[in-house]
């Protein structure tokens, strides 16, 4: 555990950040008694936000995956950005390192610390600010979960939806976003990312930028055509700044849904089964899983979901694809499903599908993916191997692939774990380990990878790139003092 202590003569409630802030400058390492982090935080939040207990660090001291757990030394939970930009500049007056957190259920340990300090739990920052029908967009605070988000817009405006990721409820919109998550609109519109408005962002420093038209206007409606600053916080794990607010794209909610799905044990038809079925461009959605137990779904499965807002835009997708699946059929390598169980077309329908539902093979209730972005090329051997490294390892295998725009895929090596086992737990490291070495040699790139993932996407990168890299982290956090240990090639 890291330990931090501050001197400071007086610490007011200012009603300007920059007012709070010169106050803290002035008196931090003055003369006058020590005043510990815990009382600094307690004097900005209030005691009932701010916890040292052991019990609850230890629940932020590890996620649902398989990483080891790493010690946090505070929690807060801030309830609006002038908050978050005091406890900003607290840290980073005093070099202590702070993790914000979304739902924390990256799986790869993206939200645990690795340097301990403070975590920033985002979740009292709630509000569905607003919703803009005209211009389809919706303004939120970062701790805005999926679940209130979807269940917010189906009670006041069901004809509108967001792109929803198969993640549980109380995961973050904001979260899924920076970390270029994907939904269940993903194949026709884009990653989530993709659609980002706008955004408010605290930086290392505790200022606040605006970034997209809000920075010039009222409106969160559009990111360009202004310099696009939002790359800069996307996909950086929180090491250059804390979203506070973000504006999102809706979609138009259509009237008419349905699934199809058909099978092949040809693995190698793959990649131009996808080609084809995407060269139309109207999917809502599109799926491959398998699963060796039970024995039924132990092939490869095409799980399309077709969607209309009107009647005769519905019915024209639908015959042309069993047109199309009819034409696969007659190939004899391909299965078209007939009648597929309802218990499946509903896991499939609903939003999100719930196409990630993996046995509890090892009974231990332990879950760990990792994402591979592949070019569509590269699965049949990614799917051969895969299936040899959960052999290896004496797991099941276990697969959920997402088709994405290009086309290219989210290509998941699932893996089961049990909890109380700790070789169990190494063999799954190993196994993630094998497969994110795997990714990229097949030129593909892990999403959302955890630690040792990032180090070997960083020891493959471009020199100058990972140059660039480090000298933007740099400048935007000159004390190192977010999320330190990501995305950084010394660690």
């Amino acid at each position: 555990m890291w330990h931090y202590s501050v001197k400071v003569k007086q610490i007011f409630y200012l009603t300007s950040f920059h007012d709070w802030h010169k106050e803290v400058k002035q008196n931090v390492i003055a003369y006058g008694d020590a005043m510990s982090v815990y009382e600094l935080l307690v004097n900005i939040l209030g005691k009932e936000r701010v916890s040292r207990s052991q019990e609850e660090l230890f629940l932020y001291s590890r996620d649902s995956g398989a990483q080891p757990p790493r010690s946090a030394d505070y929690v807060v939970l801030p309830k609006t950005t002038e908050e978050v930009q005091k406890i900003v500049a607290l840290a980073n007056e005093n070099k202590i390192p702070i993790t914000p957190l979304g739902g924390g259920f990256a799986l790869s340990a993206l939200s645990v610390p690795n340097r301990g300090g403070i975590v920033l739990d985002m979740k009292s920052m709630d509000k569905i600010i607003e919703v803009n029908e005209e211009n389809r967009y919706v303004l939120i605070e970062a701790g805005v979960s999926q679940g209130a988000l979807k269940a917010y817009l189906e009670k006041n405006y069901p004809h509108l939806q967001h792109s929803t990721p198969e993640a549980p409820p109380t995961a973050t919109v904001v979260g899924n976003v920076l970390i270029q998550g994907h939904g269940h609109i993903s194949p026709r519109y884009g990653i989530n990312s993709e659609m980002i408005n706008g955004m408010e962002v605290v930086l290392p420093t505790g200022e606040v930028c605006h970034i997209g038209s809000c920075s010039v206007g009222p409106y969160w409606f559009t990111r360009g055509p202004l310099p696009d600053l939002a790359g800069l916080f996307v996909g950086w794990y929180g090491t250059t700044g804390i979203v506070t607010k973000l504006s999102l794209r809706l979609f138009p909610r259509p009237k008419f849904r349905d699934v199809f799905a058909f099978f092949t044990d040809e693995i190698d038809l793959i990649p131009d089964a996808i080609s084809e079925i995407t060269r139309l461009d109207l999917l809502e959605d599109f799926f491959l899983i398998m699963q060796e137990k039970p024995d039924w779904m132990n092939h490869v499965f095409f799980i399309l979901i077709l969607s209309g807002h009107v009647k005769e835009e519905f019915v024209l997708k639908v015959d042309i694809y069993k047109k199309l699946l009819r034409e696969f059929k007659g190939s004899g390598k391909i299965e078209y499903v007939e009648n597929l169980h309802p218990a499946l077309r509903k896991r499939f329908l609903d939003v999100p599908p719930l196409a990630a539902l993996a046995a509890d093979f090892r009974k231990g209730g332990g879950f760990q993916y990792t994402g591979a972005i592949l070019p569509i090329h590269a699965i049949p051997k990614a799917w051969k191997k895969g299936i040899e490294i959960a052999h290896k390892y004496g797991m099941m295998c276990s697969y959920v692939h997402q088709i994405l725009p290009g086309p290219s895929i989210m290509f998941g090596f699932n893996y089961s774990f049990n909890r109380a086992d700790e070789q169990d737990i190494k063999n799954t490291r190993n196994a993630l380990e094998e497969s994110n070495r795997l990714t990229l040699e097949l030129g593909g790139m892990v999403w959302k990878g955890e630690l040792p993932a990032q180090k070997l996407m960083m020891e493959r990168m471009d020199q100058s790139t990972l140059n660039l890299l480090t000298r933007i982290k740099k400048l935007l956090d000159p004390n190192g003092i977010m999320n330190p240990g990501n995305w950084d090639p010394t660690s």
